[in-house]
């Protein structure tokens, strides 16, 4: 490699060695990128030229990422979010509310509550976007990979706005075909005896159930997938035993709870945002739907229950 260039490093060629780090070929981050495949590899080159450092090898499994390749990607991933960041700030300029917001959530929140609260924001405001991101991955707003994050963990960076909107009640819960098949399960110790829908890897609430059931840990799951909606999935098609809001179950009455208050589980619920965001109407007005939209999820839910 040539001795690195003191020039500014244009983001184009930054996007291209991101698009190659992630699909593994030119082609691949070509397609990706809506781009010609030369284009890639004369960025990548350009990249490597100016960083006097060898990025990809060639194998015949593809391009594979050296170690300066690896070290740069968290650098290089930072850039990219704060650019999206930038094109989402442009886009809110202009009278009124306008423009993208991203917002990040779980699975369930994002696909089971959500929709409804976003129907009437957008009816509210025509001009707004919304790129919605579902993952049960903390996504990381200090760095800008969404502008708003519903959590359900208390947020503790000081340069974060929270607002705490109440508890989501998580219960076990069976499809009643399972429970005719099989039995409705009498004392924790009965759960032995029956099919366990949860998580494969280890997660901050499986962690939380365990405190409460003991016995609730991967190696009694008979399902498992780290994907909620497939885990909720599994429940409503009577595939066994698993977790479900109680708020969603009281929408499928052919969902029944199982063992009621001997497992009890409340996952405290945030809306959270960058404090340098309190300004833009496209965040705000979103961020106050969400919280208000949460907090009537979350007190309906109450009120069901009295």
């Amino acid at each position: 490699m040539t001795q690195a260039s003191h020039d500014p490093v244009g983001w184009e060629l930054y996007r291209s060695y991101l698009g190659v780090l992630r699909e593994g070929s030119l082609s691949g981050a070509a397609r990706a990128l809506g781009v010609t495949q030369p284009t890639v590899g004369r960025h990548v080159a350009a990249l490597e030229q100016a960083l006097g450092l060898t990025l990809f090898t060639r194998s015949q499994q593809g391009l594979l990422p050296t170690e300066a390749a690896l070290a740069l990607q968290p650098h290089a991933e930072a850039m990219g979010h704060s650019a999206a960041a930038l094109v989402r700030a442009a886009s809110g300029h202009g009278d009124g509310v306008r423009g993208t917001v991203r917002v990040t959530a779980s699975e369930v929140i994002g696909v089971e509550v959500l929709p409804p609260i976003l129907a009437q924001l957008q009816a509210d405001h025509p001009a707004l976007r919304i790129e919605l991101v579902l993952s049960n991955r903390v996504q990381d707003l200090l760095h800008r990979e969404a502008d708003i994050a519903i959590r359900m963990t208390e947020p503790r960076q000081e340069a974060l706005i929270a607002r705490r909107v109440g508890v989501v009640d998580i219960g076990l819960y069976a499809h009643s075909r399972y429970l005719q098949a099989h039995g409705m399960p009498a004392s924790l110790a009965d759960l032995q005896h029956h099919r366990l829908i949860g998580f494969d890897e280890e997660t901050p609430f499986l962690r939380t159930a365990r405190k409460a059931v003991p016995a609730w840990r991967r190696e009694s799951f008979a399902l498992r997938s780290d994907s909620d909606l497939a885990q909720l999935a599994l429940v409503r098609a009577g595939c066994g035993i698993g977790v479900c809001q109680v708020a969603l179950a009281r929408r499928a009455p052919e969902l029944l709870r199982v063992l009621g208050p001997q497992f009890a589980v409340g996952l405290q619920t945030w809306v959270v945002m960058h404090e340098d965001l309190r300004s833009s109407p496209r965040c705000q007005r979103t961020f106050e739907a969400l919280a208000r939209g949460l907090q009537q999820y979350i007190d309906g839910a109450a009120s069901a229950g009295q």
